[in-house]
């Protein structure tokens, strides 16, 4: 039991560090070829901060571990709203004021509702995963196609903001773009072998350890990232970093790890996992958009979420000690 705790604890530093790499080095290759900075945030960071998530998953699927692959994530996106954003909340109050994050709630809301609607069978089938896939195209279209008509924006201004402090020369942007992908890989697989042994010498579901330990794990780059946009006071960094992730969590993520083996879904998915992501969704929704003027995330909506966060993870953690 201790090599495979080494490996978790190993594989995720490794994740961490080497997520972050790969995000800044492809932020900066992107920015030396003209990006605009709108793109990059919605695109680029978006797709860096949940690489870890897409290739945990990935590699889980390809080895017959449906329940790490999905635990981690939905496990992922209640831990983005829920510990991530509550935690920055009671940091600093997130104040909304970009158009373009206002419009992405709604569609997260969305595609929350078409995962809970694809799992209702009980289970994920290789053509649900290409529709997930599917859709997943057609928003970064549409993403892509806002980010070149919108010239300025609230978190399109923060996202330059920040490349600017951490521009670096194009060769070394490279070196740390491949960098960063390799070592993902194989932090990834280390972490995935880990996890598993861990929940066979438990006894408990794979399904558990991705909905906590792995998802956790493969969350601390978002976590990081928002609260040191928080402390800067770029708010929308830090809703964009929580909108995006989830919505690549929903579609891409899970959409990859179906295409590679189709997953066969529990009952207590949908009803626990599915339901609370759902509610969370639903919350960040009302309370981020703002239907009167800017949304705001204050201390006390923080608070409130980082105790759906314990309160779920003590349902989890229960569960098993009954079970």
């Amino acid at each position: 039991m201790v090599f495979p705790v080494l490996a978790v604890v190993c594989g995720l530093i490794l994740l961490v560090w080497s997520a972050d790499r790969f995000v800044e080095g492809s932020a900066s290759t992107a920015r030396h070829f003209g990006m605009p900075a709108l793109l990059i945030g919605m695109v680029i960071v978006g797709f860096g901060t949940s690489a870890p998530e897409m290739v945990v998953s990935a590699i889980a699927a390809s080895q017959g571990n449906p329940g790490i692959a999905l635990g981690n994530a939905y496990g992922s996106n209640i831990t983005n709203i829920a510990l991530i954003l509550g935690l920055t909340a009671l940091i600093s109050p997130i104040a909304v004021h970009s158009q373009v994050l206002r419009k992405e709630l709604p569609i997260l809301m969305a595609v929350t509702l078409l995962a809970a609607w694809q799992l209702w069978d009980g289970e994920l089938s290789r053509s649900d995963a290409l529709i997930l896939l599917g859709v997943f195209s057609g928003l970064m279209a549409w993403t892509i196609w806002q980010g070149m008509q919108k010239k300025t924006d609230a978190f399109g201004g923060e996202v330059e903001q920040e490349m600017e402090e951490r521009a670096m020369p194009l060769r070394r942007a490279i070196f740390w773009l491949v960098t960063g992908l390799v070592l993902l890989i194989a932090s990834s697989r280390l972490l995935v072998w880990g996890a598993v042994e861990i929940a066979h010498g438990l006894g408990v579901s794979d399904l558990i350890i991705g909905l906590t330990i792995v998802a956790v794990g493969t969350s601390l780059p978002e976590l990081a990232s928002s609260i040191i946009a928080t402390r800067k006071g770029e708010h929308d960094i830090a809703l964009g970093n929580v909108i995006g992730s989830n919505l690549f969590n929903t579609l891409a993520v899970v959409g990859i790890a179906g295409v590679i083996h189709p997953l066969d879904v529990g009952p207590e998915v949908l009803s626990r996992d599915i339901f609370v992501m759902a509610i969370l969704t639903g919350a960040l929704f009302v309370i981020g958009y703002g239907f009167r003027g800017p949304g705001r995330i204050n201390r006390y909506e923080g608070i409130t979420l980082l105790a759906c966060y314990v309160g779920y993870t003590d349902y989890l953690v229960y569960g098993v000690i009954v079970g």
